[in-house]
């Protein structure tokens, strides 16, 4: 331990004085961000899961909620694709702090968008009556506007929430350069920070502020805690920032010609991103590796978690506890890639511990917890920390992996990088498998807890058996195999995958230089994938530079 604090410290001397101060001041805002970040995401699927229930009681209808709640996740996180995109001219313009600051500000926004709606249809703080003892299936203190409004708003707001997630993937350059040693430094701190605080956020949303202000009105310490955010970065440095220039005709249309370019460019992209995965041995399985490992993580935290919360536990809040316990385990998994980077030196042992712990579910369908216990939310927390553990810990290696080893790949196509074709590609399949899986294993959720008797004991323990178990077992074994696909991957922790050995090279430079022409980060699609990427920076460093070059 005390080896690893002096490496630290010796890490953070690296850093000139101005540096320390933009880091110190990035850390401090990004907490603030990630713990309204939590507040809202969670009290969302809570709300939305309570509502769609609440619906189905007072009118009647059969339930429909996880139907609903994975659509409306699904779309939140395609429209975040959409904000990365129509950010990305904004960078070239104006100073990156300043982007990133307003962009959280109209985040902040956004979310309290559906604060207001409650609040002028009716809604109210949950009773104080309510909090000890809250009734059963009683939700009377909500807005009365119709549930399926909830899903235009998240939509809004996932633009936002890409805008964000995009400029923050950009800003760790201009603030060491593009040093890919001070870039992975600054990466491994601010990501500790950042998993410390969704953790702390995750667990405070769901034991304090949901059972004391109601789901309804939990997330109004979101626009808040983006405010101060917006504030906080606002103290940044320009960080040597040199603004584009357009001709005088050219500017009344400039961003919106920039917006379509870049759209433009990430369809390209996908299609160049898939010439390369299905093309090669080498790369083809990143697809069940990366994209269908990353479709699980999610469906474990926004599909079973919110499912055992509200069918099994009967309080929709607890599936923050379940959260946090992920966000814990993604934490412990990305530390130990970073401990263990010159033992283990490919993604391939990682993913192979991931596919086991994906196994861990199968206890789900055959447990009959006690209803209305909140110990009972800290046990799920506990089986999805090695889950999210071993997924975060190949996710992380994984995608170091992709950017060292597409930066030795020389594309064809004089538009798009192969890098951000790749992540492209990858991130929308995952996009669009979670769209369609989500939906479509919520609404037989559905179909199986209304014919057992909805409402009146209805029972989803024989769905799960296939949404949870079977499929996370294809999962597993899909996983599993792709780590044996690549020449060299028999080993069991070989120290090559095709002959490549990815040690030793500032990955990034490659890229750059033999990408002529102009470049559209496509690569920012990664924008919740590459949240627990330690490594991130040597994709920063050079899609940062791209992103002020493109037109």
């Amino acid at each position: 331990m005390m080896g690893l604090f002096r490496d630290l410290i010796n890490g953070l001397r690296a850093f000139t004085p101005a540096e320390r101060r933009n880091i110190a001041i990035y850390i401090l805002g990004i907490m603030m961000y990630k713990f309204g970040l939590e507040a809202f995401n969670g009290s969302i699927v809570a709300l939305a899961t309570n509502r769609y229930d609440y619906e189905s009681i007072t009118n009647k209808t059969p339930s429909r909620t996880f139907e609903r709640v994975g659509l409306l996740t699904g779309l939140n996180q395609a429209f975040q694709c959409v904000g990365s995109i129509l950010i990305a001219p904004l960078v070239k313009r104006f100073p990156t702090k300043n982007v990133l600051s307003g962009a959280v500000a109209v985040f902040g926004f956004c979310s309290a968008i559906l604060l207001i709606i409650d609040a002028a249809t009716g809604g109210t703080f949950m009773p104080v009556a309510y909090r000890n003892n809250h009734p059963k299936n009683e939700w009377s203190y909500y807005g009365k506007y119709n549930t399926d409004a909830m899903i235009p708003v998240y939509c809004i707001s996932g633009i936002a929430y890409g805008m964000v997630e995009l400029i923050r993937r950009v800003i760790p350059r201009d603030i060491v350069g593009g040093d890919v040693q001070k870039l992975r430094k600054m990466d491994s701190i601010v990501h500790i920070f950042y998993e410390i605080t969704g953790t702390a956020g995750a667990f405070t949303t769901g034991l304090v502020i949901i059972p004391s202000l109601g789901n309804n009105m939990a997330f109004i310490i979101t626009p808040v805690c983006f405010a101060f955010s917006a504030l906080i970065w606002s103290f940044l440095s320009t960080l040597n920032f040199k603004p584009s220039h357009t001709s005088p005709n050219s500017k009344p249309h400039g961003y919106l010609k920039s917006a379509v370019h870049g759209l433009t460019l990430f369809a390209e992209s996908i299609l160049v991103g898939c010439r390369i995965l299905f093309s090669s041995r080498k790369f083809i399985w990143l697809v069940p590796g990366y994209a269908i490992a990353l479709y699980a993580h999610r469906y474990l935290e926004n599909g079973i978690a919110p499912q055992i919360a509200r069918r099994y536990l009967g309080d929709s809040a607890y599936s923050q506890i379940m959260v946090g316990g992920s966000n814990l385990g993604e934490l412990l998994g990305a530390l130990c890639v970073l401990l263990f980077t010159n033992v283990i030196h490919t993604p391939l042992p990682w993913l192979r511990l991931d596919a086991l712990f994906l196994l861990a579910v199968w206890y789900i369908p055959f447990w009959y917890p006690p209803s209305g216990q909140v110990s009972q939310a800290w046990l799920v927390a506990a089986t999805f920390m090695p889950i999210s553990f071993g997924w975060a810990a190949g996710d992380v290696s994984l995608a170091a992996y992709i950017q060292a080893s597409l930066a030795r790949l020389e594309s064809k196509n004089r538009n798009v990088s192969a890098l951000g074709a790749v992540m492209a590609f990858l991130y929308s399949f995952y996009i669009v498998t979670y769209a369609i899986l989500g939906t479509v294993l919520g609404r037989y959720l559905d179909g199986m807890y209304n014919r057992s008797g909805g409402v009146h004991g209805g029972d989803i323990r024989e769905g799960l058996v296939f949404t949870v178990g079977v499929q996370f077992t294809v999962v597993a074994a899909l996983v599993a195999a792709a780590t044996f696909v690549p020449r060299g991957a028999w080993a069991f922790n070989p120290r090559m995958v095709e002959g490549d050995s990815l040690e030793g090279r500032g990955v990034g430079e490659d890229v750059e230089r033999r990408e002529g022409g102009k470049v559209m980060v496509t690569a920012t699609v990664t924008v919740t994938t590459a949240r627990k990427d330690s490594d991130e920076g040597s994709l920063v460093s050079s899609e940062g530079r791209k992103m002020r070059e493109m037109l």
